[in-house]
């Protein structure tokens, strides 16, 4: 036997009211009213309500986390679709003249002695160090043969004197003969012309005399300036030719001295005369001493595309040799000094030296540059860029002009780097 099925009960509402109605109050017996037809009960209004309102919260709830994600995407897409690039500006770099130089310091004047007349070298007055003065006896040479020339070139003076005095007494006794026809005319004028040729081998027998007595002078062998022995290249008794090229003295001026500096081309535009330098040596590393720019010579080296440019340096306490090695050092700077970039800020290409520059609304500009000097890590820019540039690191091959960018990080100097 089944057990009987127990009375059935109404279904619970799907959505019942959280806060139910309060029940009311029992109606005084009478006839029960019954409502109007074609018109649904408040309840069911409600529930309806309630249920539509709970189906719009569930399709946002579903919708705005697909919608979010959706924008996520699209701005993550984005940004990985714009390259991320670093940059700096350019700085400008030192003053080219900051740069020390390799500089050969030379005497002001420096000479060879040389003798020029032959003998022996009787006795040397001076050696190597010793300040002379001008016209200040050196060395004294012994030269007997030249002594023997002169005397004899004397004596024939003295023979042509003779001749002379006697050709003009018979000249002048025949322009009286002539005058009583007592001679001829012919006779007379060889007198005179005899006359004549008597005083012209006066003449040259005293030039004779002359020159040989200079070349007895040249047997003092004295100083033609005031300088510095700085060498002495015989001794006494030594056998002394004229013209043979072998120098007795060296003799050099050292105040001041000339300073020779080739300048790299990149600098030699502004190299003027009256430009002061500063000069340094290495024995003397907490010295500077004061130089100028004298001259240049006008015209670039070739094979060093250098310009020789002399400098003068006082040096009246004698602190500098001549023949030093030194390093200039330019004080006096012309014009602003050259923009400097990291190396690996540089494109290179088809049209040359490059960089990529970023513009204020994010796109990349490429600009073609001239280099000027090369310090590793940096570079010099003579031409093509502004210390207002944004220039890209480490730029692709791949760069292009008009390409968008974004900026990484804030725009960094050289020296912060």
């Amino acid at each position: 036997m089944r057990p009987p099925r127990p009375a059935s009960r109404l279904p619970m509402p799907l959505f019942p009211d959280m806060n139910p109605p309060p029940s009311p109050a029992p109606a005084p017996a009478g006839p029960a009213k019954t409502p109007p037809p074609g018109r649904p009960p408040v309840r069911l209004r409600r529930l309806a309500l309630v249920a539509a309102a709970l189906i719009v919260i569930g399709l946002l709830a579903g919708l705005l986390p697909r919608l979010h994600a959706r924008r996520v995407l699209e701005t993550e897409t984005h940004e990985l679709a714009v390259s991320t690039v670093a940059i700096v500006s350019p700085r400008p770099g030192k003053p080219s003249f900051g740069v020390p130089l390799p500089a050969e310091v030379s005497a002001y004047v420096e000479a060879p002695i040389y003798a020029r007349a032959s003998g022996y070298l009787k006795r040397w007055l001076v050696d190597i160090g010793d300040a002379v003065e001008p016209g200040q006896l050196l060395a004294e040479i012994e030269t007997p043969e030249l002594d023997q020339q002169l005397a004899q070139s004397k004596a024939e003076l003295a023979e042509d004197n003779a001749a002379l005095d006697l050709a003009g007494i018979t000249a002048a006794r025949w322009t009286d003969l002539l005058k009583t026809s007592s001679v001829s005319e012919q006779e007379t004028a060889e007198k005179l012309a005899d006359l004549k040729l008597k005083s012209a081998v006066v003449e040259a027998a005293r030039a004779n005399v002359e020159r040989l007595e200079d070349l007895k002078g040249f047997a003092r062998v004295t100083a033609p300036f005031a300088g510095t022995i700085t060498e002495r290249n015989t001794d006494v008794g030594q056998l002394i030719t004229a013209g043979n090229s072998r120098e007795l003295f060296r003799l050099a001026q050292t105040s001041p001295l000339r300073v020779y500096v080739r300048v790299p081309q990149s600098m030699s535009q502004a190299v003027k005369p009256g430009q002061k330098a500063e000069l340094s040596l290495n024995e003397l590393p907490e010295r500077t001493f004061e130089a100028k720019v004298v001259n240049t010579a006008g015209a670039m080296e070739p094979n060093s595309r250098t310009l020789l440019t002399e400098l003068q340096v006082d040096n009246s306490r004698g602190e500098i040799l001549a023949g030093s090695y030194a390093q200039v050092r330019f004080t006096d700077t012309v014009g602003a000094p050259a923009l400097t970039l990291p190396a690996n800020a540089l494109l290179f290409g088809s049209k040359g030296m490059q960089v990529g520059i970023v513009g204020d609304d994010g796109k990349v500009t490429l600009r073609s540059i001239t280099l000027g000097r090369d310090f590793g890590q940096t570079v010099e820019v003579v031409q093509g860029l502004t210390t207002n540039d944004r220039v890209i690191i480490n730029p692709a091959d791949s760069l292009t002009d008009g390409v968008a960018v974004r900026v990484a990080e804030p725009l960094k100097t050289i020296a912060e780097k």
